[in-house]
């Protein structure tokens, strides 16, 4: 990950020195209507995991770097794509997101753990 602009391209093979990484779907689209033309492909089944997982840290360092709230609905978008990936809905996720919470609890009253090294 380039964690100075919280983006993850990934070295193309055919050795040209181009990267490339995932977007959203209609980002080819919104290139165009700027006058340009994007070189695109689309990603295999097993790639396209991987290549979720290296976006969710893509969008995690853009978080982190900014600060932004915005960034968090990014991050979203990669957390459902990738519980989609495992066969859960939003909804599905929510629900087991909840039950873990009821469980053991969120992350609302700050709780730091000390742990002898």
């Amino acid at each position: 990950m380039d964690r100075r602009h919280g983006t993850t391209a990934h070295r193309t093979k055919d050795g040209a020195g181009h990267a490339e990484k995932l977007v959203r779907d209609r980002i080819p689209e919104i290139i165009q209507e700027d006058g340009r033309l994007p070189e695109t492909r689309v990603a295999g089944p097993d790639e396209h995991a991987a290549l979720l997982r290296a976006k969710l840290y893509e969008e995690a360092g853009e978080y982190v770097a900014s600060g932004d709230p915005g960034e968090l609905s990014d991050l979203l978008e990669v957390v459902h794509a990738l519980a989609a990936l495992h066969g859960l809905t939003p909804g599905e996720l929510e629900e087991q997101r909840s039950a873990k919470a009821a469980m053991r609890g969120g992350f609302s009253k700050r709780i730091v753990l000390r742990m002898e090294r």
